[in-house]
């Protein structure tokens, strides 16, 4: 029997490459788009040294509309679709909304239009914990009521699942939104990892970054919250984890053990992580102390948030496997190799 053919935008970024290798070791033919403007053409080198193949590439920049509907019109015979290609910094999101309204919501309409003009009904959506915003109550389910968004960047994941609800609807798609909370690590083997371009915006490549001695210190954005040790707590978890969610999703909609046209999973450890935690626990797992400093809280950040991973446990038959510690120490591993070269 001939493989699925599964296409994923923004494949080539840190959770996009991670799950493209999840994917061809679960036997899927993958397609990857991929703009790059936050990603590399050398991850696909990573992605064959572990997977023995890469995935088939084209750049593209989701939000031409027409170079889009091109290439749906080139590979209409999709199986499933993951989206990705998304910007994702909440500083940046509050500093440049604009750009964030461009790039996510235009970019998802064009991708949901090639799917919906040449029928590829299964569609999984990487969203994020932000759509929930400050929270009323931890954890937090899957029922738990969608709050205003606290910066533009969650605004477009909310606006996004919208969007896709309506498309379900409407079309005829199954869908399935994945809420991320705080992705962090590296694959094993140190191939692939976290890269991102200029300065980090998360907590983990800051953190690496100083201790290889790329930044002379790290910024803890705040430490007077209303926590045991006054920094923001989250939910970290391995990129490894949350990449396999994705294929055990994609495998729901395609056995079609769905029970509605759209599905949403909390996708987390159920654990929550202070700044501090994370801190103490690299300096454990690496040896090396990381000078930080305090300073002003971030726009846009909340307080606490993990998940009540219950509903992915039980429907899903998906759980995290990975600690913190091997987050850290894969992330470090990688960090170290980046900077051999």
């Amino acid at each position: 029997m001939a493989a699925k053919k599964v296409l994923v935008t923004g494949g080539l970024g840190y959770i996009g490459s991670h799950t493209v290798v999840c994917l061809q070791a679960a036997g899927f033919e993958v397609f990857v788009v991929d703009d790059c403007s936050n990603s590399s053409e050398a991850v696909l080198e990573g992605i064959e040294a572990i997977s023995g193949k890469q995935p088939h590439f084209t750049k593209l920049d989701l939000r031409d509309k027409n170079a889009t509907a091109a290439y749906f019109a080139q590979h209409s015979d999709m199986d499933g679709l993951i989206h990705f290609a998304a910007c994702k910094a909440v500083g940046e999101s509050v500093a440049n909304p604009l750009k964030y309204y461009e790039n996510n919501i235009s970019g998802l309409v064009y991708v949901l239009q090639g799917c919906v003009e040449h029928n590829i009904k299964n569609f999984i959506f990487s969203s994020s914990c932000t759509v929930y915003g400050q929270p009323d109550e931890l954890p937090i389910d899957e029922s738990a009521p969608v709050q205003p968004a606290a910066s533009p960047y969650g605004n477009t994941k909310q606006v996004g699942e919208e969007i896709i609800v309506d498309s379900c609807d409407a079309y005829g798609l199954t869908a399935i939104s994945l809420r991320y909370f705080n992705p962090i690590g590296a694959h094993d083997s140190a191939q692939i990892g976290e890269l991102p371009l200029g300065v980090p915006q998360n907590l983990v490549p800051f953190i690496t970054q100083t201790a290889a001695g790329l930044r002379e210190e790290l910024q803890v954005f705040g430490d007077d919250y209303p926590t045991a040790d006054g920094s923001c707590i989250r939910d970290y978890i391995h990129v490894v984890d949350l990449a396999e969610a994705h294929v055990i999703a994609l495998s729901r909609l395609l056995e079609q053990k769905n029970t509605t046209n759209f599905e949403v999973f909390n996708v987390g450890t159920g654990e929550g992580s202070s700044v501090f935690d994370i801190i103490k626990t690299f300096e454990s797992v690496s040896g090396n102390p990381l000078p930080h400093r305090i300073t002003d809280r971030r726009p846009g950040d909340v307080i606490a948030v993990y998940a009540d991973t219950k509903k992915a446990n039980e429907v899903l038959g998906w759980k995290a496997r990975f600690s913190n510690e091997d987050a850290l120490s894969s992330a470090w591993k990688w960090e170290q190799k980046i900077r051999s070269k």
